[in-house]
């Protein structure tokens, strides 16, 4: 079962057969396809068609039940002012993926001091729309270079948001080379692309492996400290996030003791 599950997230795709999971897991064709059939009953899997499954609500349900485990952002925030120090007072943020509404990412914690959201140059709800695309901003592309093809497809699908700044990418092509870009330095660089005046970084935070969010920072164009100290900082946060999560460190337990 657990073999099967797994399939479906290393195949491009959202819906598949028998024959082609079996592929996959290196199982017969029956056994997979008792496998999915009994999937179905308990909702882990979802029959599309004559002969064509996808994954259900069951294993969205064991996902959430996962996520209860991540690393809790109640203690995440001295981690973001350490990064908004070591950059020079930047405005700092702390992405991750929506579990709702397709292919987007929230703020989950920001700290910006006693800026205000303004200072960006758009307004607080132009920025909760912009910011929410992954194929916008240094966080939304450190995300988008490191998840699977078919979610790349989609979110290349979707028209770069309206507000955006001047250096977002709205060609698909560009956006791939900038996510090739993104996989060598490990870090997005942001260069006007959420406002104009101001540059950006973001580093990808895991979670066992798996790509939960991003950190970034954002300073105005004038003020940005050198590109490769801004990524440095960038990574070592992101990178305490996930050593953190390996320790435990972010436990409700933790939260309630620091």
């Amino acid at each position: 079962m657990f073999r099967v599950q797994r399939a479906f997230t290393e195949i491009e795709g959202q819906v598949h057969g028998p024959g082609e999971l079996a592929e996959i897991t290196g199982l017969d064709d029956s056994t997979v396809h008792r496998i999915l059939q009994s999937g179905v009953y308990d909702g882990t899997f979802a029959r599309e068609g004559r002969g064509l499954y996808r994954l259900g609500s069951g294993a969205a349900r064991l996902g959430l039940k996962a996520l209860s485990h991540a690393p809790n952002t109640r203690v995440a925030h001295a981690v973001l002012e350490e990064l908004r120090e070591a950059t020079g007072e930047g405005l700092v943020f702390l992405f991750a993926l929506a579990p709702f509404g397709g292919a987007r990412k929230q703020c989950l914690d920001m700290a910006v001091g006693d800026s205000d959201l303004s200072e960006l140059g758009i307004g607080h709800r132009a920025f909760l729309e912009i910011s929410q695309s992954l194929r916008t901003g240094a966080a939304g592309r450190a995300m988008l270079a490191h998840l699977p093809e078919v979610i790349q497809e989609a979110v290349m699908a979707e028209p770069t948001p309206e507000g955006a700044g001047p250096g977002a990418h709205r060609d698909n092509a560009a956006l791939l080379r900038s996510l090739e870009d993104v996989r060598g330095r490990g870090v997005a660089l942001d260069v006007e692309e959420c406002a104009a005046g101001w540059h950006g970084c973001a580093a990808p935070v895991r979670w066992d492996g798996l790509i939960m969010g991003a950190v970034a920072v954002l300073k105005p164009k004038d003020s940005l400290p050198r590109w490769p100290d801004l990524a440095q900082a960038a990574r070592q946060a992101a990178a305490g996030f996930g050593q953190a999560g390996r320790r435990g460190a972010w436990s409700a337990e933790t939260a309630s003791s620091t």
